[in-house]
């Protein structure tokens, strides 16, 4: 038995699988997220605790036997997070999370300190780590000089459940403090920042033991003192789980945010077109990610507005057979790659008297497509081959989206079979690597598939001319004297 634990935004979620990776038992604890100010997003990291002591009990309680026999733990988690700890490991301040953008203003002087863009092989956002310990040191400076560790979330997680400070590769690259190429702490990086080696966790891979777990723990869950794996950040465990661990096939991830996920076989950033390159969960791997931020993000902003289900809107897209009249930027909360601007706002243009409901229903799927084949162009500019990608996310269910984005990114879109292949899963993956040494195939298996969507040669065609709208429409939009406000 393996237990996975995905410390994800808006709930804690433990998933217990057997030897074959079969299902076991799967409990969840919510979470909330504080927002004292505008583009602020915080957690008490005791909520993490209380969330995963409620979640673990669960599954103790209901699968006694099961749990008795587990081998490993694993553990996952929403990247960048900043969990600053006193020298007695106290929190001296709620964590400021992936999706807090008060350290704007910050980037430009850190990219202006050092080369993080060679070392850590990704630009300076405010989503990452770095910048929000420059604005704790300028804005909180007592906090600051108080801050004997930094810990990523998931991390602050394995502390409570081992007593060890540890991170791991994939999500210690999301600090940008990681050297990514050579796997290791930049001292030069960390200086620039105001912090030392001596401030960060030892750094262990995804499928190393990092700790055993607390023999209080395992006393009141009645498991053994398993080894708890390094396990992965969110998207490098998912595709742990969905078994995207060589070159080629990535994961195609239509969530509120969108995602497109390539492993590769070394280290190759792309930092001008706003692609993140880290470490992969596994030794001598690395991924690429595009990211967009509003993918189903886009169709619930539309079922807002109109006051229609986001399931009768995508009902409203049949079998497309042209592009819609209308164009959509689905810039409603900036963008990532490839235009790394917070500041892009969201358009839909070409509107006609005529236009209706299903024109604008088809307008933002596609626009979300063309978002991703934004994502394909700056991956494979980077060198990154990818041909295909399993689609996974809520946006995956609808049958009619997925050909517009297999028509519009040229990539064939692979439908796992029926199964739970998030983050937890992954992490179940990384217990079992961890206390077994096994890092193959064996492991880390692909889904059954269930079915391909192919891109349509004609509607591909006609998705390649309004692309070029697509990629032509943000610059003179953006430059709009006072506009957006």
């Amino acid at each position: 038995m393996y237990l996975g634990i995905d410390l994800g935004t808006s709930g804690i979620k433990a998933m217990l699988v057997d030897g074959d990776f079969a299902t076991i038992g799967v409990a969840h604890a919510a979470l909330t997220v504080s927002r004292p100010h505008p583009g602020w997003s915080e957690q008490a990291p005791a909520d993490w605790i209380a969330g995963c002591e409620a979640a673990i009990g669960q599954l103790a309680r209901e699968h006694p036997a099961a749990m008795a026999r587990l081998q490993a733990i694993g553990l996952s988690g929403h990247m960048h997070g900043a969990t600053l700890l006193d020298a007695s490991d106290q929190v001296l301040r709620p964590c400021i999370l992936w999706n807090d953008g008060r350290s704007g203003p910050q980037c430009a002087e850190l990219t202006a300190r050092a080369d993080f863009h060679g070392i850590a092989g990704n630009l300076v956002m405010a989503g990452f780590t770095a910048p929000k310990l420059l604005w704790v040191a300028q804005n909180e400076p007592r906090i600051f000089d108080r801050v004997a560790k930094v810990l990523l979330p998931k991390d602050y997680l394995r502390l409570w459940l081992t007593g060890e400070h540890v991170a791991e590769m994939s999500d210690a690259a999301g600090t940008l403090w990681l050297d990514v190429g050579k796997r290791d702490w930049s001292d030069e990086l960390l200086a620039a920042t105001g912090l030392s080696r001596a401030q960060m966790p030892r750094l262990v891979e995804g499928s190393d033991v990092s700790g055993h777990l607390r023999a209080d723990l395992a006393a009141r869950w009645g498991i053994p003192r398993v080894p708890v794996a390094g396990g992965g950040g969110d998207n490098a465990a998912t595709a742990c789980g969905m078994g995207v661990m060589t070159p080629g096939t990535g994961f195609l991830s239509l969530g509120t945010s969108g995602v497109l996920f390539a492993a590769t076989g070394s280290y190759a950033p792309n930092t001008g077109d706003a692609v993140h390159t880290f470490c992969h969960a596994v030794p001598e791997t690395w991924h690429q990610m595009g990211v967009i931020l509003s993918a189903t993000d886009s169709m619930t902003w539309l079922s807002e507005i109109t006051g229609k289900p986001v399931p009768d809107l995508a009902a409203q897209v049949g079998d497309v057979t042209a592009p819609s009249p209308a164009l959509f930027l689905p810039y409603l909360s900036g963008e990532r790659t490839p235009l790394n601007d917070p500041g892009a706002a969201g358009s839909l243009i070409g509107l006609r008297r005529a236009s209706g409901l299903p024109d604008l229903a088809q307008a933002v799927m596609e626009g979300v497509a063309m978002a991703f084949a934004d994502c394909v162009h700056a991956l494979r500019k980077a060198g990154t081959p990818i041909e295909a990608a399993w689609a996974v996310g809520g946006g995956a269910r609808s049958q009619a989206w997925l050909r517009i984005i297999a028509s519009a990114t040229g990539l064939t879109l692979l439908e796992p079979e029926d199964g739970d292949f998030g983050a937890a899963f992954g992490a179940a993956k990384l217990a079992a690597a961890c206390a077994t040494g096994d890092v193959s195939e064996r492991v880390f298996s692909r889904p059954a598939l269930r079915a391909e969507v192919v891109p349509n040669a004609n509607l591909a065609e006609a998705y390649a001319k309004k692309y070029e709208a697509y990629r032509a429409a943000y610059r003179p939009l953006r430059d709009l004297p006072g506009w957006p406000a």
